[in-house]
C-alpha cells in the first residue's frame, strides 16, 4: 500500500511539472505572438513597407500582362491561326518530363486562392476589410494581382500548346484548391510566414528559370520567354521576402532564428504538395522525382537555398542577445546545409544503384515518364 502511495505521490509531481512546463511553454508562445504582431504593426505605422516592399511591385501600367506573350485574338483569323500553329509546333518538340515539370508548376500557381487566404491570417498584417490601406494589407493585394497572372498564362499557353490532357489538369487544380495547403507549421505567425515566404519564391524562381532554359534548348522560345518573365517576379517577390526577414532578424533575433530552426525542422514543402489528379495520390511525390531527375528542381537546391539564407540573415553572426533555446537553434541551423549535402549524396548514390522506373501521368495522356 506504502509503494503504490509512494507511486501515485510520484506520478502527481511529475503531472504537476508538466503542467506547469506546458503552462511556462504556452505563455512563452503568447509572449512571442504579441511581440510578432506589434512588430508587424511597427512597421506599417512607421512607413518601413511603403519604403522597402511596396516599391517592389511592378505598376500596373508598367506590367506585363498574359496577353502580350502569347497568340491575339486581336489580329485577323488567318494571322492568329498561323500564331497558333507557330507556338505548337514549337511546343511539339518539348518532352515530357518538361511538360510534366510545367503542369505542376502550373498546379502550384493556380492555387493562389489558398496562399492569399494563408497569408491574410498573418497576425499584424492582415487586411481585415479585403481593402484596408496599411502597407501590408497592400502589398498582400499587389503581391497577390502579379502572381495571379502566373497561373493565367502558363495555364493559357498549356492550353495552346495541345500537348497536355487540359481536363486532367484542370482536375488537378480543383483538388488542389479543395484541399488547401499545410506548408506552415504557424500560419498566424509573422516570423515564421516571411520566413516560408522568402524560401517559396526562391524555390519557385529556380523552377520557373531552370524551366525556361530547358524550353529554350528544345526549341520553344514562347515558353523560354513565359517561364522567364514569371521567374523576375519571383525574384522580385523572394527580394521582399528576405528584406522584410532580415528586418525582423535585426528586431528580434532570437525569436527569428528559433523560428527558422522550427521551419527547418518541418521542412520548407512546395505548396502545391496535396495536388491529386483524383486517382494518383502520390502525384506530388512523382512530379517532384521528375523535377529533380530533369534538374529544375532537386534537393541540392535546397541545400544551397538555406545556405543562402543563413548567410543573408547572419544567422551565425548573432550572438549576446540569443537565448539558450536560440543558441541551440543558431548550431542546429548553421550545421544543416551540410546535413543536407551528405543526404543528398546518400540519396544520389541509392538512386544511382536504382532500376530505371517510369510512371503514367494523366497530365499527358498516361503516358509514362521517368522518375528516376
Amino acid at each position: 500500500m506504502l509503494q503504490v502511495k509512494k507511486h501515485s505521490s510520484h506520478l502527481l509531481r511529475l503531472s504537476r511539472r508538466t503542467l506547469a512546463a506546458t503552462a511556462t511553454a504556452a505563455a512563452t508562445a503568447s509572449c512571442d505572438e504579441q511581440r510578432q504582431e506589434q512588430m508587424m504593426r511597427r512597421l506599417a505605422e512607421d512607413g518601413w513597407v511603403d519604403e522597402h516592399l511596396l516599391p517592389l511591385l511592378t505598376p500596373v501600367e508598367e506590367a506585363w500582362q498574359p496577353a502580350e506573350l502569347l497568340p491575339t485574338f486581336a489580329a485577323p483569323a488567318d494571322e492568329h491561326q498561323s500564331q497558333v500553329a507557330e507556338l505548337q509546333a514549337r511546343a511539339a518538340g518539348l518532352p515530357d518530363d518538361i511538360l510534366v515539370c510545367l503542369v505542376g508548376n502550373m498546379v502550384t500557381e493556380e492555387g493562389l486562392p489558398t496562399y492569399m487566404s494563408m497569408a491574410n491570417r498573418v497576425a499584424g498584417g492582415s487586411d481585415a476589410t479585403g481593402c484596408d490601406d496599411h502597407g501590408w494589407a497592400r502589398w498582400l493585394r499587389g503581391w497577390t494581382a502579379e502572381e495571379n497572372r502566373h497561373g493565367d498564362l502558363l495555364n493559357r499557353y498549356l492550353y495552346l500548346c495541345g500537348r497536355v490532357d487540359m481536363r486532367q489538369v484542370e482536375r488537378t487544380v480543383h483538388h488542389l484548391l479543395r484541399r488547401g495547403m499545410r506548408g506552415i507549421t504557424q500560419p498566424s505567425s509573422p516570423h515564421h510566414s516571411l520566413i516560408y515566404g522568402a524560401f517559396q519564391e526562391r524555390a519557385t524562381f529556380v523552377s520557373h528559370a531552370r524551366t525556361a532554359k530547358s524550353a529554350a534548348r528544345n526549341g520553344d522560345a514562347c515558353l523560354a520567354k513565359i517561364c522567364g518573365v514569371i521567374a523576375a517576379d519571383e525574384k522580385r517577390h523572394e527580394v521582399a521576402y528576405t528584406r522584410a526577414s532580415a528586418r525582423a532578424f535585426e528586431a528580434d533575433p532570437d525569436g527569428m532564428v528559433r523560428a527558422l530552426a522550427a521551419v527547418m525542422r518541418a521542412k520548407v514543402t512546395m505548396p502545391g504538395e496535396l495536388m491529386t489528379d483524383g486517382r494518383h495520390e502520390r502525384l506530388f511525390d512523382h512530379f517532384s522525382a521528375v523535377a529533380q531527375r530533369s534538374g529544375v528542381y532537386t534537393a541540392a537546391d535546397y541545400g544551397d537555398m538555406v545556405e543562402h539564407f543563413v548567410r543573408r540573415w547572419k544567422v551565425a553572426e548573432l550572438g549576446a542577445d540569443l537565448s539558450g533555446e536560440g543558441r541551440r537553434a543558431q548550431d542546429y541551423v548553421c550545421g544543416l546545409p551540410r546535413k543536407i549535402r551528405r543526404m543528398e549524396e546518400l540519396a544520389h548514390d541509392r538512386a544511382a544503384q536504382m532500376e530505371a522506373r517510369s510512371v503514367g501521368f494523366s497530365w499527358v495522356f498516361d503516358r509514362p515518364v521517368r522518375i528516376h
